[in-house]
């Protein structure tokens, strides 16, 4: 079933797109977890829905876990990766250090969800999921109903004046929306999990040209800039609600932008320095 779009309504982009397929699934199967996929990507590991049930499975801190996240790999990239869009750094070092302050952040792909923490729920200590919720609902209802009740859903003027993209759902109003979603989940009290198994859970198409990067990266660092200067700057909006560590892993990925002109200048000044004959370093004196 695809959602309804008018001219006249916004249809929020992917954000719009994963909301009404959240309340659209919950008439057909209403299942507590939601695996989250880009459409340009693919299962590679069969365990990988097993490995993150465990973790919500698990009896003392399965409680805690809002969401499952598996890095972003690509098959399509060559063996020496010129422009860096294995995300090695990323993946085995950043995203692995963030799941000891609280857990990583959402990327928007390759990420198992709980249902009820996308409909706004809050973490308390005595959660429990009902993971039987639904399920003789459904069984009772005809196909005919299930798919009049679904239709209404995915209709462009169903989230007229309700909370969806701000305090239910996936955000709106930001190009990397997902980063914001897993803000607001970890300010409510959850935790996430970072699982990087040896053999990739799931794969995609990454950009192999300059101008593929380039697009790709202005992207990625203006949606996080963006927020480092809204009011979902990780030190204000996530004050008194997440560990400051916490916070600064966050703004590895705020001030993206702006780390790029200290790069610049490591790339630029040393190598005009070595050509001048400048030393860069002060000379060694015996006493």
């Amino acid at each position: 079933m695809a959602r309804e779009k008018r001219p006249q309504h916004h249809h929020n982009f992917k954000a719009g797109a994963m909301n009404a397929l959240i309340r659209v699934s919950s008439v057909i199967s209403n299942s507590p977890i939601i695996m989250n996929v880009d459409c340009d990507m693919y299962s590679n590991n069969n365990d990988a829905v097993r490995d993150a049930l465990c973790f919500f499975l698990d009896e003392e801190m399965g409680h805690k876990i809002g969401f499952v996240q598996y890095p972003q790999n690509y098959n399509n990239l060559s063996k020496n990766d010129i422009y860096g869009n294995s995300l090695h750094v990323i993946n085995e070092v950043e995203m692995g250090g963030m799941d000891s302050l609280g857990g990583p952040l959402y990327i928007g792909t390759g990420c198992f969800h709980r249902r009820e923490i996308l409909c706004g729920r809050k973490f308390t200590k005595d959660y429990q999921e009902d993971w039987n919720a639904g399920i003789k609902d459904k069984l009772q209802e005809s196909i005919d109903e299930t798919e009049e009740k679904a239709k209404s859903l995915a209709a462009c003027t169903y989230e007229h004046g309700t909370q969806w993209g701000d305090e239910i759902g996936v955000k709106y109003g930001c190009a990397v929306e997902d980063v914001i979603t897993g803000l607001a989940i970890h300010c409510r009290g959850w935790e996430s999990v970072y699982n990087n198994p040896k053999k990739p859970a799931f794969m995609g198409v990454g950009p192999t040209t300059l101008a593929q990067t380039i697009l790709q990266h202005k992207r990625w660092s203006e949606g996080n800039l963006s927020i480092f200067l809204s009011k979902y700057n990780v030190f204000l909006f996530g004050h008194g609600k997440t560990k400051l560590r916490h916070q600064m892993g966050y703004h590895i990925y705020g001030l993206w932008a702006p780390n790029s002109l200290a790069t610049l200048y490591y790339v630029i000044i040393p190598s005009l320095a070595l050509l001048k004959g400048t030393p860069l370093f002060p000379e060694i004196t015996s006493p």
